[in-house]
């Protein structure tokens, strides 16, 4: 009988390139498996944000309609009258109404200052530009 020949060193590179390949393979599958279930976690995520604002928003209002409901029997009984506590309830409700308005219109005035309008417009062009900037390497990596 004859000794098995060892195998020649150039099959057995070849057996480890393909090792190698499949490894890295494996890697980025796993990494594209990963990458799938973050951007699956993420929409879930975005949904689960969506619910929980409409939840706070409703859950404020109800809050702030129980408030005045409370300011407002309160009122009634120092006035000893609904008729008074309604309009002294309103009168509030008008002065903030109005307060909010002008802040609106404050700050809309700040937003139309040249050098607010120049800095947002240097803020949007800097973003626009490092937007192009991290896909333009992103296209790049791929094959």
């Amino acid at each position: 009988m004859t000794a098995p020949e060892s195998p020649a060193p150039s099959s057995s590179l070849l057996g480890e390139l393909n090792q190698l390949v499949h490894a890295v393979r494996r890697l980025f599958g796993a990494q594209l498996h990963l990458l799938a279930a973050e951007l699956g976690l993420a929409r879930s995520a975005v949904s689960w944000l969506l619910v929980a604002a409409l939840v706070a928003t409703v859950a404020a209002v109800a809050l702030g309609l129980t408030l005045l409901g409370l300011v407002g029997a309160l009122l009634a009984l120092w006035f000893h009258s609904w008729i008074w506590a309604l309009l002294a309830l309103a009168l509030l409700q008008g002065l903030l109404l109005a307060g909010a308005i002008l802040l609106f219109r404050r700050c809309m005035h700040w937003m139309s200052l040249p050098a607010t309008r120049h800095e947002w417009n240097a803020m949007m062009r800097e973003t626009l530009q490092r937007a192009e900037r991290d896909s333009g390497d992103a296209g790049e990596g791929e094959p």
